[in-house]
């Protein structure tokens, strides 16, 4: 009589052995991002946007050239980024179910923290990457408008809290884009939470008078971001009032995302 071996429930991950060096994740991370069209394509749109708005801002400002300065220049270069990196940073999270490489993934690396961890890196240094490419263009138009129009225009003029507030958004709506990714774990649905829920949430703001004075100038991203997309420095309530949306809108997803990452069954 054979008795019959007892049934497993899958292939028993050793997670004692040595660790790979979260340096080389998260650089296969950073190509992971331009690796798929829609990576490519995305990181190509930040750097074409931008010309064309620069582009456009030499054209349609040839009346006020003194509006021209490197300043104004490089805070709407960050515009365009500010909205495709959050959604190259939501591929790059959901791109490992949608595209069904978790397996693969986790299998190599099966301390999944440290794989989300490589990723948080990988769209930093994306944003790092964008962050200079603004100021490289924007210096290119401040240089085009001094030579084109003259007097005013063309000033190098930039204030430190104007460059400190444009990092800071462009990081906010980064975490914001990453944490829905990790919370929903699905391409179509964290793209459409990240552009309609905090859409929504202004609309409210702007109708219920009762949110907006008790909860909207707290929990409205459009108005807690607000005081950071000018060039000068924020106060502290301004702090206060971005930190606690960041809690609401970034701490809270990213945390049960993760949590739902490192427990989900990978199939």
């Amino acid at each position: 009589m054979s008795i019959a071996a007892p049934a497993t429930l899958g292939p028993v991950v050793d997670t004692t052995g040595p660790q790979i060096p979260l340096v080389r994740l998260a650089r296969v991370e950073v190509r992971k991002l331009v690796d798929t069209r829609a990576g490519f394509w995305l990181v190509t749109s930040i750097g074409v946007i931008a010309t064309v708005v620069m582009l456009v801002l030499l054209i349609a400002s040839r009346n006020t050239p003194e509006e021209l300065t490197f300043g104004y220049f490089f805070g709407m270069m960050t515009v365009p980024t500010a909205i495709i990196l959050p959604v190259l940073a939501i591929l790059l999270v959901t791109g490992e179910w949608s595209q069904r490489t978790a397996l693969t993934t986790f299998t190599i690396e099966p301390r999944r923290g440290r794989v989300v961890l490589a990723k948080l890196v990988a769209v930093l240094v994306a944003a790092v990457g964008a962050f200079c490419l603004a100021l490289a263009l924007g210096a290119v138009g401040t240089l085009i408008a001094g030579a084109t129009y003259g007097g005013g225009a063309g000033a190098w003029e930039i204030s430190a809290a104007g460059l400190v507030n444009n990092a800071i958004v462009l990081i906010f709506e980064l975490l914001l884009g990453f944490g829905f990714a990790a919370l929903i774990m699905n391409t179509p649905g964290a793209i459409v939470a990240f552009f309609a829920l905090p859409t929504a949430m202004s609309l409210v703001t702007e109708l219920v008078p009762w949110y907006r004075d008790n909860m909207g100038d707290w929990v409205d991203t459009s108005s807690t971001n607000a005081a950071f997309q000018s060039a000068e420095w924020a106060t502290g309530g301004d702090w206060a009032r971005m930190l606690f949306s960041g809690l609401v809108w970034i701490a809270i997803p990213l945390t049960v995302g993760v949590a739902r990452i490192v427990r989900s069954e990978v199939k």
